[in-house]
């Protein structure tokens, strides 16, 4: 019951990766500090899951096929009344993408690659 209770309170993550080793690489450590992890593929999934699991945050990374990060962002921002918190991962070294992001109100924005630890930090502190 206990357990339940816990998982029913833990803070769910919304991943939203194309790349499967970047994708265990942050769910792993994030599930072992107690968050829910739930993992999108592309960005039309990702926006798609965001509306159904309304997670308590967003690792969004930039470059996707389908749909790329700041097309998500857009949508998002547009559709829903109470912004998502979002984390953008991005191996893009470009100063206009970062301020692009900021604009779209990202909450953090990580360029790869990084030290876990960086990003691990981040969710506590916009998840604490």
């Amino acid at each position: 019951m206990a357990e339940e209770q816990a998982r029913r309170e833990a803070k769910r993550i919304l991943l939203v990766d194309d790349d499967q080793e970047i994708i265990e690489s942050i769910r792993l450590p994030l599930e072992s500090k107690g968050y829910e992890v739930v993992v999108a593929r592309d960005g039309n999934q990702g926006l798609a899951m965001a509306e159904r699991e309304d997670p308590d945050l967003m690792i969004l990374d930039m470059m996707m096929p389908k749909r790329s990060g700041f097309l998500v962002l857009e949508k998002l921002r547009r559709s829903r009344p109470v912004p998502l918190r979002v984390i953008m991962i991005t191996a893009n070294e470009g100063s206009r993408h970062k301020a692009y992001a900021e604009l779209l109100g990202v909450d953090d924005y990580i360029r790869k690659p990084f030290a876990m630890d960086r990003l691990l930090d981040s969710v506590d502190r916009l998840l604490g």
